[in-house]
């Protein structure tokens, strides 16, 4: 039987998702947990393996188990061993033919900035802090020249592994709400660092330091010298992962069929959060 879970983290305390020999991890907690309940060695593969610090809430994971348990049991179980920053969210009978990973056909982050003078305190580890007053006009038109298929070598981190390049990007967003401005962006996939180098590219325009068109010229030249700093990881989130109706997922949120149990959870909500999926 394959399962699909949807999981929520705070990625402050982890080296990122993927299991390490000699570094706390969100996939080794969570096998951790699941493996307690089937009561035999549960590995799980991931939608989006998220750096160190980096928070989820809409991770998706899958794993493969022969042990009968009723879907609550698995979300119920999952969480009473898991520490607080670690979260199931839901639980999904899915067909062999699903595939977290690549299955998936598209992917959402969110990106929160805190822009005011005076630094974080309680939620300094959740979002970046920017001083300088940003224009979120002049971002927006800016990020207009990454919607669409596109050579993203400009955006990706050097020790990036993927064999191509190119990624499609759909949607992007960039709001103010009081003092925080949000990014919201979903492709089909993303290049390693590629959304954090997103932002900080664009916040170099959002401060004046660049004119807008210089995020197109940035994409054209295909290099990462060219481009913005890495925006600090504390601020990202992966909010959703979309898949083909067929599997009758959720894109962020809770599917008819699964087993959720409701409980306040260990991420921060932020305004129109509203289940973004993709």
């Amino acid at each position: 039987m394959r399962l699909a879970l949807g999981v929520e983290y705070v990625g402050t305390r982890y080296a990122g998702w993927q299991r390490q020999d000699h570094a706390p991890s969100v996939q080794a907690e969570l096998e951790a947990a699941l493996s307690r309940v089937a009561d035999h060695e549960v590995q799980v593969t991931c939608a989006g393996r998220t750096d160190a610090g980096v928070h989820a809430t809409g991770q998706v994971v899958h794993f493969d188990t022969e042990a009968e348990r009723e879907l609550r049991s698995w979300v119920l179980g999952a969480n009473a061993n898991l520490p607080n920053d670690i979260v199931v969210r839901y639980a999904q009978r899915v067909p062999d033919t699903f595939h977290a990973r690549y299955s998936a056909r598209s992917r959402s982050y969110r990106y929160v900035v805190l822009n005011r003078a005076t630094r974080p305190a309680i939620e300094a580890h959740r979002l970046a802090w920017i001083i300088t007053p940003l224009d979120v006009a002049r971002m927006q038109e800016a990020a207009g020249a990454l919607l669409g298929e596109h050579d993203f070598s400009a955006f990706r981190a050097a020790q990036c592994q993927a064999k191509s390049p190119v990624r499609t990007i759909s949607s992007f967003t960039i709001e103010r709400h009081g003092d925080r401005v949000v990014f919201r962006v979903t492709a089909n996939a993303f290049l390693h660092h590629m959304v954090r180098n997103l932002v900080g590219t664009l916040l170099a325009v959002g401060a004046g330091e660049q004119p807008p068109g210089w995020v197109a010229e940035v994409l054209a030249g295909r290099r990462r010298a060219q481009a913005g700093i890495t925006a600090p990881a504390g601020g990202l989130y992966l909010v959703g992962v979309g898949y083909p109706a067929e599997f009758g997922l959720p894109s962020g949120g809770v599917g008819q069929d699964s087993a959720i149990i409701r409980s306040p959870p260990p991420c921060d909500r932020w305004p129109d959060d509203g289940g973004i999926g993709g």
